[in-house]
């Protein structure tokens, strides 16, 4: 009996051997980027809540996709906001929109790295909502048809312009099979949609409203995103998106969900994405700056985590410095 509890001390001891009997593992290929395109900015505005996070230019946008896909970064995920919001977010499929711009240059410039766009309208709406609100005696309501036909219009105009991947946020009832449908019609049946299928209303999600400018001006998200003591309607929703066609999936938040990915990927075995977002990205920031906990050992657990609980694929704002630590 003492001879076997030794042997995990010796396995552990012997870095060579430790690195072939790992069972999960980090790499740069996993890693998606997400990254800000903005109208209103000539030169990189830094995200307050969010260190090392930027609202880019165009022009800046370019040259700092080309950094991180020389970083060995295959993916960005990209959010554009507007210089102009309207009640109906007609910024967000305007072919000459900031993500359509930004598309077009991104794969004159970049023609391999893998750009996905969110499909959402809380960036382009004046109210900051994900659809279209009707705002009667007091109260508001989603139009939730009403919305997922300016949701095919977008996503449509970002195929147009490049779009390598389709990626819907705003959690409308059938949005991903109206999308599959409109996509199929014009033309882009091959193009991928990745679902942001489990998205719970959450408190995280703070610093990147900051990021994107899409805090709602009233109300809440409790009608569309999900309630975070709900699992089981969490799997349902993500067969209904795969019934509708969705061919990637995306837990988000991460690290509070870590039981729904593990759950996602071993029910539905689709390659599926966590989203480790702006507030997780924040916390750990403030933790380090506050010399309490060492970032690189954290976020490298961290990673790990979410890919020990299923995640194919990360989306994190430490892809960058992750590159670099994984060289």
């Amino acid at each position: 009996m003492l001879q076997l509890l030794r042997r995990p001390r010796r396995v552990r001891s012997n870095e060579a051997l430790r690195q072939i009997v790992k069972e999960n593992s980090l790499e740069t290929r996993q890693l998606i980027y997400p990254m800000f395109v903005s109208e209103k900015v000539d030169r990189a505005e830094a995200i307050s809540s969010m260190p090392g996070v930027y609202q880019y230019s165009v022009n800046e946008l370019v040259e700092n996709a080309k950094q991180v896909f020389d970083l060995g970064i295959p993916a960005i995920l990209l959010f554009g906001i507007p210089r102009l919001k309207d009640e109906l977010g007609s910024q967000a499929f305007d072919p000459n929109g900031i993500i359509q711009t930004a598309l077009r240059r991104l794969k004159q410039s970049v023609p391999e790295l893998l750009v996905i766009t969110d499909v959402c309208l809380c960036e382009y709406t004046s109210h900051g909502h994900c659809g279209i609100v009707d705002k009667r005696k007091g109260k508001f309501e989603v139009l939730n048809d009403r919305s997922v036909e300016v949701l095919v219009q977008t996503a449509v105009s970002q195929a147009e312009a490049g779009a390598d991947v389709i990626a819907p946020s705003d959690m409308m009832d059938g949005r991903v099979g109206a999308i599959r449908s409109g996509l199929d019609q014009a033309g882009f049946s091959d193009l991928p949609i990745m679902s942001y299928a489990a998205k719970f209303c959450s408190a995280f999600y703070g610093p990147f409203r900051e990021a994107a400018e899409s805090a709602p001006q009233f109300g809440d998200r409790q009608s569309y995103q999900m309630d975070p003591a709900n699992a089981n309607e969490a799997l349902r929703e993500v067969a209904l998106d795969i019934e509708e066609g969705a061919d990637l999936i995306i837990v988000k938040p991460g690290l509070p969900y870590l039981d729904i990915l593990w759950r996602v990927k071993e029910r539905f075995g689709l390659p599926t994405a966590v989203y480790n977002i702006s507030g997780e990205y924040a916390m750990l920031k403030a933790a380090a700056a506050n010399g309490w906990i060492e970032e690189k050992r954290a976020v490298l657990e961290v990673m790990t985590g979410f890919r020990r609980a299923g995640a194919d694929m990360v989306i994190t704002y430490w892809a960058k410095d992750l590159a670099s630590w994984l060289k």
